[in-house]
């Protein structure tokens, strides 16, 4: 795995769609690198990580044990945990499997229940189109066309090794049991337009500690772009959550 650590307290990123380079290009490392120290992981599938094709090294258990591989390697016994997206379900997994290990939950874009069946076999269909078909679907949510740079690492990805991710079977599971133990403090943030807005939500009423924020008209490829509007809420959290 590719990992980079720095800053001062130990706040934990993971990939989404894109590799660990996407929280650079977003501008999120720059502006919490001198509060935070930051690591910054790629999944399985993803940038520099290994890119097995076999769904069943995809299982949940598995890609939370590469997070608390990288938390011992650099010898860090418990750390705030963000994630969006699929990353933002695999912290749901983490509160499950190893909540010992994290102060915090960042999570966007994501709810503990299990997904819309339909919907994630389109998103599955889309990804065995390839990085052509996926390009021209961001594009057209984010209303703008992608970076060239952007546009080279989508079409770089390993797809057979993404599809092999998208179908484990993990997808076909709720974590929902893990929310009652979630006690430690959570942030829930979702855009009003992501069709996961409405899971997303209920998730956060049945956590015992969390902060949900709602970002209008924004949509589930639109919100990491609007630092702006996100990054408030998220420093304000953490200062919150590094005190308890």
């Amino acid at each position: 795995m590719k990992l980079k650590a720095m800053g001062h307290r130990w706040y934990f990123f993971t990939g989404g769609l894109n590799d660990l380079r996407a929280w650079y290009d977003l501008g999120y490392v720059e502006s919490l690198k001198n509060d935070y120290r930051l690591i910054l992981i790629d999944l399985r599938a993803y940038g520099t990580s290994d890119k097995p094709h076999d769904s069943r090294a995809y299982e949940m258990k598995l890609l939370v044990d590469d997070i608390v591989a990288v938390l011992d390697y650099l010898k860090v016994d418990k750390a705030h945990l963000l994630g969006y997206s699929l990353s933002g379900r695999i912290c749901f997994g983490a509160a499950k499997y190893a909540p010992e290990r994290f102060y915090s939950f960042i999570i966007g874009g994501a709810h503990a229940g299990m997904p819309d069946q339909n919907e994630h076999n389109d998103e599955l269909e889309l990804l065995k189109k390839g990085a052509d078909a996926l390009i021209a679907v961001m594009e057209k949510a984010l209303g703008s066309q992608l970076p060239p740079e952007r546009k080279a690492r989508l079409a770089a990805i390993d797809f057979e090794a993404v599809v092999a991710l998208f179908s484990a079977s993990h997808w076909t599971l709720s974590f929902e049991d893990a929310l009652p133990t979630m006690t430690m403090p959570c942030l829930i943030f979702v855009g009003e337009a992501d069709s996961l807005y409405s899971g997303a939500k209920e998730c956060a009423k049945n956590l015992p500690n969390a902060t949900f924020i709602s970002l209008p008209n924004l949509d589930h490829f639109q919100v990491l772009s609007q630092r702006h509007l996100l990054l408030p809420h998220i420093t304000k959290f953490l200062t919150r959550a590094s005190q308890t």
